[in-house]
């Protein structure tokens, strides 16, 4: 894809600036490069290219309007680009088109129509800014869902932004303290959640959103032009009242259309196909369109409790992809740990990065784009955490439900709060008794290990979307949590794992499932059309049943999963763990208690209980360790 940089109100090396945060990007874009420099208002624009659609020298960035009167940096795909192109032409005459790419449909689109109004139009990813050479006005924005980055913020009296937050941290005279109110909700989730970032004065756009910024650039403001909560309530609201088998024939429509327009490229193409639901819908769609077989990639495990290599191979043959897969064990991981840093730029510690990057780097030998089915498990209530939360508050309320909320809390507090929450069933019990609503019982399975809250030092803490979600806002718990994971670990997660992972080998990844058209059918569904009987997905399910037979897909869910907790134990991951804890001990002991995690890694290492915490854990040290 690309990348994109900026500064405003700059102070002195604008060039050598922009370039040195332009190189921090350079896996984002291999390509080219370019900047763009307006000295009397002190603003330069700066972009690294990665070629997918209009390879030619009229697809480069920074990028004026026809007029001149806009400068445009932008990282994305517009998969409608041509429809918008027609709509122009439609109502002027005046446009002279340089060459055939989204970026010059997509600035001549804002100076037609406006910021706000074009984005709506739009279809795709992105994380843009434009100028207003007249007004001297930025306007940054992020897609809707959070599919690119994009990072800003106040860096030594000048205001900063990029694709990724060490070309933030390029600029000369960075020196933004580490951001310790964080470190709490990143030990809790294993992300920093937007809009904050490790850094004090460093953000990050929320998805759906666009931030102004006048000359002289010291104050700003950020409004959102998107609104997936909006959406859902609007779509419950309107349920779409025709049959299940009349919801599956208008989502198969839906998504072929958004497979069919993602797979309009100038570069070769895959995707990744795990053997689950769906990737092996993606696929199945692409085969269908495509005159010739698709070429697929698949990470598998030596352990086969993890491994799904071999059901993803099976579905590959069925459809006649050309296909590839790669396993891995402990030893093939060394070389990507120390790579986390320079990868994700901030702390982030979601353990499926390590295949994902290794599957990336795979299939950047052969292809320059690949279609991922990320966002079906969000948008179709396929994650089994859905159906524990709703079947334990059931349960709680029907065993325990003649007890005082006061009382029952009271002892779910008891519990929490001493050393029986060291005992996994007690936790569990804990939670339950505390828990009055589905979504509290499912904001503490993100909370679990009871030292979380221990390690961070003087931490205030930071309001998170699932810690202020307004509960049973949408009919059905299922929607509920759905909507709470679409606002935090869908964005700031999910997106953050397969853009980072991705691009750290120049490879960008496109997810029909989050189509904007998909979306808003999606939120319109009756829940049983998601989850019926137990089965999740049974819309999607009926549409890839026509093209791969039930019984190679009809087992039970595992997730992108990783044997995390068996490899830091073999003798080469467990060598890197320890040094990183140990290189780290001096920076980290000023943000985190370091005994606490020593006797955490005695614990674990000599028998004890697996906690995703350890792995949160390591991840943060390395990043003190390389970066402070």
């Amino acid at each position: 894809m690309c990348g994109i940089t900026g500064i405003l109100n700059y102070k002195d090396k604008p060039i050598e600036n922009i370039t040195t945060m332009n190189m921090r990007n350079i896996n984002r874009g291999p390509d080219a490069g370019g900047h763009w420099l307006d000295s009397n208002a002190k603003v330069v624009l700066g972009h690294r290219r990665l070629s997918v659609v209009d390879l030619s020298e009229a697809g480069m960035q920074p990028l004026a309007s026809h007029s001149g009167k806009l400068m445009i940096v932008y990282n994305g795909e517009i998969y409608n680009a041509e429809d918008i192109r027609a709509e122009l032409e439609a109502e002027s005459d005046q446009i002279v088109w340089n060459g055939h790419s989204d970026t010059e449909v997509l600035v001549e689109a804002v100076e037609k129509w406006g910021l706000k109004e074009t984005l709506r139009k739009c279809k795709g990813m992105w994380g843009l800014a434009v100028y207003d050479r007249e007004t001297k006005r930025v306007q940054l924005a992020r897609d809707r869902i959070g599919k690119k980055p994009l990072y800003y913020g106040r860096v030594n009296g000048q205001f900063a932004f990029a694709s990724s937050i060490a070309s933030v941290a390029a600029v000369e005279g960075f020196n933004n303290p580490v951001n310790r109110d964080v470190i709490d909700a990143y030990l809790q989730y294993g992300y920093i959640p937007s809009p904050y970032s490790i850094y004090k004065d460093v953000f990050k756009l929320e998805p759906g959103s666009i931030l102004t910024i006048d000359a002289p650039y010291d104050t700003w403001t950020v409004e959102q032009y998107f609104d997936i909560t909006e959406l859902a309530v609007k779509g419950q609201d309107r349920f779409f009242t025709g049959s299940e088998e009349e919801a599956t024939v208008e989502l198969e429509r839906l998504l072929t259309n958004a497979v069919k327009g993602q797979m309009s490229l100038d570069v070769p193409f895959g995707a990744f196909l795990s053997g689950g639901i769906d990737s092996s819908l993606v696929v199945s769609l692409m085969q269908n369109i495509s005159d010739k077989p698709v070429k697929t990639y698949t990470i598998g495990f030596d352990d086969a409790v993890y491994n799904e290599a071999r059901f993803a191979a099976q579905t590959a043959k069925h459809l006649g992809t050309d296909h590839r897969d790669l396993y891995i064990g402990a030893g093939d991981i060394v070389e990507v740990l120390p790579q986390l840093t320079e990868a994700f730029g901030e702390p982030f510690a979601d353990s499926s990065q390590i295949p994902t990057m290794l599957v990336s780097k795979m299939a950047s030998e052969d292809v320059t784009v690949v279609l991922s089915g990320d966002g079906g498990d969000e948008f179709f209530c396929g994650y089994n955490t859905y159906r524990d939360a709703v079947s334990g508050i059931d349960i709680m309320q029907s065993k325990l439900g003649f007890v005082a909320k006061p009382l029952r809390n009271s002892i779910g507090n008891t519990i929490l709060n001493s050393s029986m929450s060291n005992n996994e069933f007690m936790r569990k019990a804990g939670r339950c008794l505390k828990a009055n609503t589905v979504e509290d019982f499912y904001r503490m399975v993100n909370d679990d290990d009871p030292r979380t809250h221990q390690l961070a030092k003087n931490c205030a803490g930071i309001e998170t979307k699932i810690s202020n979600y307004k509960d049973s806002l949408l009919p059905f718990g299922e929607n509920n949590l759905m909507l709470m994971d679409m606002l935090q670990y869908l964005p700031d997660d999910i997106m953050t794992k397969i853009d980072r992972s991705a691009m750290m080998y120049s490879l960008e990844t496109r997810l029909p499932m989050l189509d904007a058209d998909v979306m808003k059918f999606t939120w319109s569904l009756p829940i049983e059309y998601k989850l019926q009987d137990g089965i999740t997905k049974k819309v999607l399910r009926n549409i890839l049943y026509k093209y791969v037979p039930e019984e190679l897909l009809n087992r039970p869910k595992k997730g992108f999963s990783v044997p995390i907790s068996k490899w830091l134990l073999d003798s080469r991951v467990r060598e890197w763990a320890e040094s990183v804890i140990s290189d780290a001990r001096t920076k980290a002991d000023e943000y985190i208690d370091t005994k606490l995690v020593d006797q955490i890694w005695s614990d674990y290492t000599s028998g004890g209980e697996w906690s995703p915490l350890i792995w949160y854990i390591l991840v943060l040290e390395q990043w003190f360790k390389n970066t402070l």
